[in-house]
């Protein structure tokens, strides 16, 4: 029995290897992930059953870890592909590198909780903080809100590359489109839950899947990139009214 330790437990591979949904499971990747990097030959299994299933063995694991770090570092998959046919990224290697940008992410947090909790205790003692202390608040937290980690931004930008430039200005396009109609039945008064807005609430969540992929994180970073920039929500025909309207409808969504 071999064990391969990931970021939420200890996973034990039995002698046989792994099928590529036990391996999803364990891990928290999605099979569509797994097939995806088997098609690009980045994670191939070398292990097959007698029904031709395919199996992951303990040196797809090593190189798993590696891939996921290597992503989280922000390198993008042809790039990791590269690195890792070459001697100079060894798994300890990649190790190293994954630990010195969480230890670079870490730093930052503690910078901005020792800024909070100064403030914190200037309020204890009924001591006003300065206005230059509250900006530094402010905007350590809006870069943590709004910063993408480099591994959001090469996933965005994958993403772009498989959706195609037609398709991105396509969807550029109708975005005014259908920001218009919502913000027209929201000034009439239509019941955000009515039949009449289901269908703008439908596509308008289908495009924040498309440019989100799902990941949650990137949304709420894009959304608080709108509600900290009210001349990129003026331009855009938004406002909070209409966020809070349009999600309205979104939540009553089936």
């Amino acid at each position: 029995m071999i064990t391969f330790t990931s970021s939420r437990e200890t996973i034990y591979v039995p002698p046989r290897g792994m099928k590529v949904g036990e391996l999803a499971k364990r891990t928290g990747l999605s099979v569509r992930t797994l097939h995806y990097y088997d098609e690009i030959g980045l994670l191939q299994p070398s292990q097959l059953t007698e029904s031709r299933h395919r199996l992951y063995g303990p040196d797809e694991l090593v190189r798993l870890q590696q891939i996921k770090s290597l992503r989280q570092l922000g390198f993008s998959l042809e790039e990791i592909r590269t690195c890792l046919d070459s001697p100079e990224f060894s798994p300890k290697r990649v190790l190293e590198l994954h630990v010195d940008r969480l230890r670079e992410q870490i730093a930052d947090q503690q910078r901005l909780v020792a800024l909070l909790e100064t403030l914190a205790a200037t309020f204890g003692c009924g001591v006003a903080a300065s206005p230059d202390d509250f900006i530094k608040a402010i905007e350590g937290i809006t870069m943590l809100e709004r910063s993408f980690t480099p591994e959001e931004l090469r996933e965005l930008k994958e993403r772009g590359e498989r959706l195609g430039t037609a398709h991105i200005k396509a969807v550029e396009a109708e975005w005014p489109t259908l920001i218009a109609r919502v913000h027209a039945e929201m000034s009439v008064g239509t019941d955000p839950t009515s039949d009449v807005m289901r269908p703008l609430a439908q596509r308008w969540r289908e495009l924040v899947l498309e440019f989100t992929g799902g990941n949650k994180h990137i949304e709420q970073k894009v959304r608080a990139n709108f509600a900290n920039n009210p001349e990129l929500m003026e331009r855009n025909g938004l406002d909070p009214a209409i966020f809070a309207y349009v999600n309205k409808a979104i939540r009553a969504l089936p």
